[in-house]
């Protein structure tokens, strides 16, 4: 079941049918199904749509097509429009991290809340903007400003995605292993600093301990697991027994 609170996303005028099914597939990489449409020109269906989707046809199948942007957005409380240009609009900007934070907030009011895609020749007429609370524009290379249809819904669904609580934050992948305890670490330590003393390495005696002590550290920096740990006592093994064999 997709959330209850997402925003509904309008594609205003769009020509494409590649386009509107690379952008159904967007919103659906993200957790979004809640598609409008305004007088697409290729009319509706539209085949091309459906086979550029992906997995994503239900949105499709779904989409309620309106003759007006001012009929798609009726039942709608709070409407962002975006576009790359200013058009003499008095509107606050927001970069689309700051106007899906804003969506969410109205969201958990209850309000609805509708995002506007242009057409991909022009973007949106200011008719279109017009009806707008704020404007959402992607800081992108002043030099070429413009962005496919899709990929503007691809950022925007993202943006949306990421003021989701349960996203999990950055972490490491663990491939059929897990962390090294504190013991094995310290085990691993102790091994390489026998071999290393053995070795002469901690010359002169002077530098022995903040050596030492850089080397521990080194250690407990590193985000070892299980394997790693096993992988670095092999090494060692294998280095020193050929040391001993004269090779």
């Amino acid at each position: 079941m997709s959330d209850p609170a997402q925003p509904v996303f309008v594609l205003v005028r769009p020509q494409m049918g590649e386009n509107i099914g690379a952008a159904a597939r967007a919103m659906w990489n993200f957790g979004l199904d809640r598609m409008r449409m305004v007088d697409p020109r290729d009319g509706w269906p539209n085949p091309r749509a459906v086979a550029l989707a992906s997995g994503a046809g239900r949105l499709l199948d779904r989409a309620a097509i309106h003759a007006t942007t001012a009929e798609a957005v009726a039942d709608c409380d709070f409407v962002l429009a975006t576009t790359a240009r200013g058009r003499g609009l008095t509107k606050p900007i927001l970069t689309p991290e700051r106007a899906m934070a804003e969506a969410r907030a109205m969201s958990g009011q209850g309000r609805r809340v509708a995002v506007l895609f242009g057409p991909e020749r022009a973007g949106l007429e200011n008719d279109d903007i017009a009806r707008a609370n704020a404007i959402v524009s992607v800081p992108v290379n002043p030099g070429f400003p413009s962005l496919n249809l899709a990929q503007c819904v691809l950022l925007t669904a993202y943006e949306w995605r990421r003021q989701t609580a349960d996203i999990l934050p950055e972490r490491m992948e663990l491939a059929g292993t897990e962390p090294a305890s504190a013991l094995e670490v310290e085990k691993l330590a102790e091994h390489y600093e026998v071999r290393l003393s053995d070795a002469g390495f901690f010359f002169p005696d002077t530098k022995a301990p903040g050596m030492k002590l850089a080397l521990r550290n080194l250690w407990s920096r590193m985000p070892l697991t299980r394997a790693d740990v096993q992988v670095f006592h092999g090494m060692l093994r294998q280095l020193t027994r050929a040391r001993d064999r004269g090779e």
